[in-house]
């Protein structure tokens, strides 16, 4: 069956034809132009084949498709999304939740079936703002960034870099460059996560020397044998490299993060995890996303996953809340918290099966890597604080 997909991708050539006189430019120039198709699998014989074999048949020096992406299905909170049952997130209701732009895009990358299907999820899209925008993202870039502004007056301070700053600058650059590969690849969501690992690494680094007790007087660098006096340097490195590079990068996931800060814009420009420049200006920073719960969506059908009404009610988006605090809490959800447990415990069950079973190390570490994922979002789930996770963690370790 070929429904619209023998002649509709000419769509391509005539809205490019109707939005400038120079779509030749793109559209037979294959020696410089390399065309990226993105789609769901099902569309994948129409623009592999099929309209590739009109181009050529037409013997005009058509460019033609030299990247394919092809993702899964996404499905709808277990089910399948369909517009005749109306089952789904459609753009009227996206609208009515009052859930802001930033956050959908954020979500839907972050869930994108790249290698299998995946599954929308209301519970997990509320989960993952609280968690990752605001406790993980948010969180760490709007401390860098008001640090920076408090205590240096809006710049990079100067720095002397001690070994354990030279192993954060290696563990992000690590985490750049496979972000880089990951962008060349098309694979979008494991490169979102590479961002999300930046601020995850900065947020250790600033929680673990606590610089600003230091800057205040207080003792926590002699309490934690760090005697020599360098919060410029515990403050300046997270700042000018990692938030700079966090920033830069994560406008393509989060368009009103916008790379406005100049130490962002230099981060960028060089592609390094390096320090900026002392002297370095940086601005004051708010994410633009809010901590939500389900209770604070509409509380109509559509919202929570039932049928969609034929005509949603229009609502104002909410106004904007305060910005996320050094130790913002998630919201409570009892009902997540109480999934995740289940998950939490048959994963456990999993990871002791395997080291019994003596598996290959690597079998295990993934699945371990997993069980703390899930330990975390139960936390989470249950209202603890990024703070509250961090001494958890160390206590376990000690």
């Amino acid at each position: 069956v070929f429904y619209v997909w023998f002649d509709a991708p000419i769509g391509y050539l005539s809205i490019t034809a109707n939005y400038t006189e120079h779509w030749e430019r793109w559209w037979k120039n294959p020696q410089q132009v390399e065309l990226y198709n993105f789609m769901a699998k099902d569309n994948v014989p129409f623009h592999s084949v099929i309209f590739p074999c009109s181009l050529l048949g037409a013997e005009d020096n058509y460019t033609l498709v030299k990247h394919l992406i092809a993702t899964e299905y996404l499905n709808y909170e277990g089910g399948k999304f369909s517009k005749s049952r109306g089952v789904g997130v459609f753009g009227d209701v996206a609208q009515a939740t009052g859930l802001p732009p930033d956050l959908w895009r954020f979500y839907l990358l972050y869930l994108r079936p790249e290698g299998q299907d995946s599954s929308f999820s209301w519970a997990d899209l509320l989960l993952k703002n609280n968690s990752e925008l605001l406790n993980n993202l948010g969180n760490f870039v709007n401390r860098a960034a008001l640090f920076v502004c408090r205590f240096f007056g809006g710049a990079v301070p100067a720095m002397e870099l001690a070994a354990e700053d030279r192993r954060l600058l290696g563990r992000v650059g690590q985490e750049l460059r496979r972000y880089h590969r990951l962008l060349q690849s098309v694979r979008l969501r494991a490169a979102l996560r590479c961002v999300l690992g930046i601020s995850r690494l900065g947020n250790q680094y600033l929680q673990l020397w606590q610089p600003w007790k230091r800057i205040k007087g207080g003792g926590g660098g002699q309490a934690q044998g760090w005697h020599r006096q360098r919060p410029g340097s515990e403050l300046g490195l997270p700042a000018g490299s990692a938030a700079a590079a966090l920033h830069a990068r994560g406008q393509p996931w989060h368009c009103s993060a916008s790379c406005s800060s100049p130490s962002a814009a230099w981060c960028w420009a060089t592609a390094s995890p390096a320090p900026c420049p002392p002297g370095t200006a940086w601005a004051a920073w708010h994410p633009s996303s809010r901590s939500w719960s389900r209770s604070r969506l509409r509380p109509s059908g559509s919202a929570l996953g039932g049928p969609r009404p034929s005509r949603p009610p229009q609502r104002p988006p909410p106004a904007p809340g305060p910005p996320p605090g050094p130790a913002q809490e998630a919201a409570a959800d009892p009902q997540l918290a109480q999934r995740l447990a289940e998950e939490v415990a048959k994963q456990g069950s999993l990871v002791r099966q395997l080291k019994a079973n003596k598996v290959e190390k690597a079998e295990v570490e993934q699945a371990v890597a997993k069980l703390l994922e899930l330990k975390q979002q139960l936390a989470l789930a249950e209202g603890k604080s990024p703070e509250e996770l961090l001494a958890a963690k160390g206590k376990r370790k000690k």
